[in-house]
């Protein structure tokens, strides 16, 4: 019985076996709807006869959707708007994600599984159930919270005027903290425990561990949730979307992925609605790419610039 050679059917086959069935999946649910999305953003529906209501007709618009979504006040300003939220969030959801890490990781801690479950807890939670949920706390005339500041003196409106914002801010590092928390963890727990056992013995104490030791080894993991969070906040989408019954500052272009969903849903333009898919996608591409740029240039020695 002879053995197959190296250039065997069977062998040089099989990568296609296993790498065919998630290409097919991987071009169906991904490719193709993208590659249909950026075809509809330059299509436009063009309709005729009395008062447009006789049939439809697809178009090619060119550039016209974009220039229509980049002059639209509203859309322009929840760009502003979810940058200036990932400005403020970002750097919070990090440093929330860092020193969660470091107090679960610390030899002081106590139950540290049992901590880390509870903090990881929120992210099971659906981001519209988690919305619904802080809507209730939001509501003065049902927030236990809220009532017992006004008790204490204290007027508090989360769902008032540019406030609503920050409550949703608020509702976003509850839901995503304890995610970035166990990604960081993970590079905590791959580190070699002789590093830490070896620094010891040279003296360290727990400070000089944390900033010379345990920093610098969970920054490949940092940066990673910094990009997973820099993304999410772009496609900020469900909490305002479900706060808008109860808040009536968020309109229906709070945030642009609420924007292209109310011309697509609520306008029937889906032509405009994909040109502003497409734009947010670029925008999350531009600023994921510039992050990992300067993420490394100042992971290189000397690379703070010249």
């Amino acid at each position: 019985m002879t053995r197959p050679t190296a250039g065997a059917p069977g062998r040089r086959h099989a990568p296609l076996l296993f790498f065919g069935p998630f290409a097919v999946v991987f071009l169906a649910f991904f490719v193709v709807p993208i590659g249909y999305a950026v075809w509809q953003s330059f299509t436009g529906v063009r309709r005729s006869g009395p008062l447009g209501l006789s049939e439809s007709e697809t178009t090619f618009a060119g550039l016209s959707n974009y220039a229509d979504a980049l002059t639209q006040t509203g859309f322009t300003e929840s760009l502003l708007r979810i940058l200036l939220f990932g400005v403020v969030t970002v750097p919070l959801m990090i440093f929330a994600a860092v020193v969660l890490a470091l107090l679960l990781d610390s030899a002081a801690a106590v139950w540290p599984r049992f901590f880390r479950t509870v903090y990881f807890l929120p992210y099971g939670i659906p981001g519209v159930i988690a919305s619904i949920l802080w809507s209730y706390l939001y509501l003065p005339e049902l927030s236990p919270i809220l009532e017992v500041l006004q008790k204490a003196g204290v007027t508090v409106e989360p769902l008032a005027g540019d406030s609503v914002l920050w409550a949703i801010a608020n509702i976003v590092l509850w839901e995503f903290a304890g995610y970035n928390m166990l990604i960081i963890v993970a590079q905590l727990q791959a580190a070699p425990r002789e590093l830490y056992d070896a620094a010891r013995v040279d003296g360290a104490n727990a400070w000089q561990l944390t900033w010379y030791l345990k920093l610098p080894l969970i920054r490949p993991a940092v940066v990673l949730a910094t990009v997973f969070t820099i993304i999410g906040t772009v496609q900020l989408f469900a909490e305002p979307l479900v706060l808008k019954r109860a808040a009536p500052a968020v309109t229906n272009d709070y945030t642009p992925n609420v924007s292209a969903y109310n011309q697509a849903f609520t306008y029937n333009d889906y032509g405009l609605a994909a040109a502003e898919a497409v734009l947010l996608a670029l925008a999350a591409f531009a600023l994921s790419f510039g992050f990992l740029r300067l993420a490394g240039r100042g992971g290189r020695p000397g690379g703070g610039g010249r």
